[in-house]
């Protein structure tokens, strides 16, 4: 009983020590989720707003024939190959942050395969790369640090490798997937289609005095445009993606700590019975001993 006893009090002590580790990492989510929530907002903003002013440069060039057509916007040839780029985190304990993205990412892998399609993959988060590898899947590009620590111009740098095979026409399309930040307590699953653009397709009056006239300057501003939007959207996935990662991870260890919590009460209850049985037990040999004596 006694070495039962002992177990119990290291059972609690080993639980005690865990539930103030998942407390503490649940205080320091909160903290980087305001700083990522803060940063997502502005950035969101800023995205919108170039998508607001590609969209209306397109109208307008869309409806004089003098321009070319953006490579960015037309289908290129039908090549069989899709590049998907996806993103997790590098480290876990965020709930199932990292595998519903790759669960998402298999299932259009699946969709893709049954069209005859080949994906390649380019994947950034050290989780991704891993689960990739060890079922020995190959990964075309990849990248570690970059979802932790979201940098413009490396972001830029990756995926710029995925818009050069597509303007080059190895590729008939650039997805990206990504678990983004719906709010403090819900995360959402993200699938967009990077190449060919697409959604900006407003027919509504702009109120903007901006005009557009055909000539090779103006084709070569559209195009700029477009490739900013593109590397934009590839920073402010990561961004995204972060600000939800932390939101995982608060969620996950908040769930830690409470059922740290219900199993140390259960493991007290568990030690005074326990304690209570020893000492009746105690008591019990003693009056026998006296009655024996008698």
């Amino acid at each position: 009983m006694g070495n039962n006893l002992k177990d119990i009090r290291k059972q609690i002590s080993s639980v005690l020590n865990t539930q103030k580790t998942t407390r503490a990492m649940k205080l320091v989510s909160t903290s980087k989720l305001k700083k990522a929530d803060e940063m997502a907002r502005r950035s969101k903003k800023y995205a919108n707003k170039i998508a607001e002013v590609l969209a209306e440069i397109k109208q307008k060039v869309s409806s004089n024939q003098e321009f070319h057509q953006s490579a960015y916007f037309t289908a290129s040839a039908n090549t069989g190959i899709v590049d998907i780029i996806l993103v997790t985190a590098d480290k876990g304990l965020c709930g199932g942050f990292n595998i519903n993205t790759i669960k998402e990412v298999n299932r259009l892998i699946a969709d893709y395969k049954n069209q005859n399609m080949k994906v390649r993959l380019r994947v950034i988060g050290k989780k991704a790369i891993e689960y990739y590898k060890f079922n020995e899947i190959e990964i075309l590009d990849s990248a570690v640090g970059l979802s932790a620590v979201p940098n413009y111009e490396k972001a830029a740098e990756f995926i710029n490798k995925a818009v050069a095979d597509y303007l080059s026409g190895k590729t008939s399309k650039v997805i990206m997937v990504h678990n983004g930040f719906k709010n403090m307590i819900a995360q959402e699953m993200k699938v967009a289609q990077i190449l060919p653009i697409e959604g900006m397709e407003q027919t509504g009056e702009y109120s903007s005095v901006l005009e557009v006239e055909p000539n090779d300057q103006e084709d070569f501003v559209f195009d700029q445009l477009a490739a900013k939007y593109v590397e934009f959207s590839m920073y402010y996935a990561l961004i995204d993606s972060l600000a939800a990662e932390h939101s995982a991870r608060m969620q996950a260890m908040d769930a830690a700590t409470n059922n740290a919590g219900e199993l140390a009460r259960s493991l007290t209850v568990a030690y005074n019975k326990a304690r209570q049985e020893a000492i009746t037990t105690e008591l019990v040999e003693i009056n026998t001993g006296v009655e024996s004596m008698k």
